[in-house]
C-alpha cells in the first residue's frame, strides 16, 4: 500500500481517475509562499505539520485528492502515515486554482472537502489575486471572507471607507495567532 500510494500523478473523484497536471511557476510561488508562511509558525509551536501539492490525501468518502497545501494539526496527526500519505480528513486544504483545475477546485473538490469535514478551505485565485476562505460551520462551508490584492492603480481609485475596510492579513482559523499577508501570498509577479 505504501508504494502504491507514492509518486501519482493524478487524483481520484468519484471513483474515476484524472491526471494531475504539473503547476506552472506562479502557481508553485503562491504554493510556496503559503506553505512557508504556515512551515514558520508550526517550526516555532510544534502543533501541526504543512505539506506541498506532491501529498496524496485520501478521503474517507474515497476521494484521492493532492491539495495545493495541506495542513494537519498536532492533534489530528494519526491520519498521516509518514511511508506514504495521509488517510483521513485533514485540518485544512489550499488550492491555488488554474485554467485547467478551475471548476474542480470551485465545485466537486470544494463539495468532497465539505462533506469529508474539513475545517477551512481556501481557494487562491493567482489571476485576480483574490483568496477565498471557506470555514465549516453546522457541517456547511460559509464564506468567511475574500481577500484581494489590488494593484497600485487599484488602490488609488478606492474610496477611504474601502480602504479603512481592506484587511491585509488573512487569519488561520484553525490555530489561535496565525495570520499571513496578502501581499505575501502574491509576491512573486504574476503576469499574463
Amino acid at each position: 500500500m505504501i508504494n502504491e500510494a507514492l509518486n501519482r500523478d493524478y487524483e481520484i473523484i468519484g471513483g474515476k481517475k484524472f491526471m494531475s497536471p504539473a503547476p506552472i511557476l506562479g502557481h508553485s510561488n503562491i504554493v510556496t509562499e503559503i506553505l512557508t508562511s504556515i512551515n514558520n509558525y508550526l517550526r516555532i509551536r510544534h502543533c501541526g505539520y504543512v505539506f506541498a501539492d506532491d501529498t496524496d490525501v485520501h478521503l474517507p468518502d474515497g476521494n484521492l485528492f493532492k491539495p495545493d497545501v495541506v495542513v494537519v494539526t498536532k492533534e489530528n496527526a494519526n491520519i498521516m502515515n509518514w511511508g506514504g500519505a495521509i488517510y483521513g480528513v485533514p485540518d485544512m486544504v489550499v488550492e491555488v486554482i488554474s485554467p485547467s483545475t478551475r471548476v474542480k477546485d470551485l465545485t466537486v473538490k470544494k463539495y468532497a472537502y465539505e462533506a469529508n469535514g474539513i475545517k477551512e478551505y481556501w481557494i487562491v485565485d493567482p489571476y485576480i489575486k483574490t483568496v477565498d476562505v471557506y470555514l465549516l460551520r453546522n457541517s456547511k462551508y460559509e464564506l468567511d471572507s475574500s481577500y484581494v490584492k489590488y494593484s497600485d492603480y487599484d488602490w488609488q481609485n478606492l474610496s477611504d471607507e474601502e480602504k479603512a475596510a481592506y484587511r491585509s492579513e488573512i487569519k488561520v482559523s484553525i490555530f489561535e495567532d496565525l495570520f499571513i499577508k496578502v501581499d505575501d501570498i502574491f509576491s512573486w509577479g504574476y503576469d499574463f
